[in-house]
């Protein structure tokens, strides 16, 4: 198991513990599980421990995977729109996280236009995928969201956030960002189809 899938599940155990648990002692072994936690998240990513325990300590209720909304988008040659990451994590689709209160399919519009300047309708869900903590993937396990998009606006424009935009014919991309190949193909081959469902998002 890789040690950021470990801390990740360690976590996760000790805080929903501490939500529900009515004992001392347990809550005691609890609160230590989770400065262990975070003293070894500290040193992996270079963080002080003080920081992540305090970063765990505003999420409340049961642990849930973080949800990220990504968004499959294809010129007439069947190139996919991909935005070279500014943080140097590889290429990926335009995508981000759901906000509270926020719809898949809403984060799915919104992220696109902050990331690439167009404007986008979402026609089909592609898929729903999970990616564990890993020392390669990060901290948190998450659940991603992705739909294939037609673009109805807008002007394609690069955000603080990428370094670079492009149309890329998905079997030259080598440089992927984790799980991205992933949803690209997928989509690739709902795209090819073009026999599109309505997606449907509440």
């Amino acid at each position: 198991m890789d040690i950021l899938e470990l801390l990740n599940e360690i976590q996760a155990i000790a805080r929903t513990g501490l939500h529900y648990t009515e004992g001392a002692y347990d809550r005691e072994r609890y609160e230590r599980l989770l400065e262990l936690a975070a003293q070894n998240y500290g040193d992996l990513l270079n963080l002080p421990s003080e920081n992540v325990q305090a970063q765990f300590g505003k999420e409340i209720g049961y642990i849930t995977p973080k949800i990220g909304a990504d968004a499959a988008i294809f010129n007439e040659k069947g190139e996919i729109l991909l935005m070279e990451r500014a943080d140097g994590s590889g290429w990926c689709l335009p995508c981000g996280w759901v906000e509270a209160n926020e719809r898949p399919i809403d984060a799915t519009v919104r992220e696109v236009r902050e990331e690439t300047g167009l404007d986008i309708e979402v026609k089909q869900l592609v898929g729903v995928f999970t990616r564990k903590a890993s020392v390669k993937n990060g901290p948190h396990t998450m659940v991603a969201v992705a739909h294939l998009c037609e673009i109805i606006g807008g002007e394609l424009t690069l955000s603080h956030e990428g370094s670079a935009l492009q149309y890329w014919p998905i079997e030259e991309m080598d440089n992927w960002h984790p799980n991205h190949d992933k949803y690209a193909r997928v989509a690739y081959k709902m795209w090819q189809s073009n026999h599109l469902l309505p997606a449907i998002s509440d």
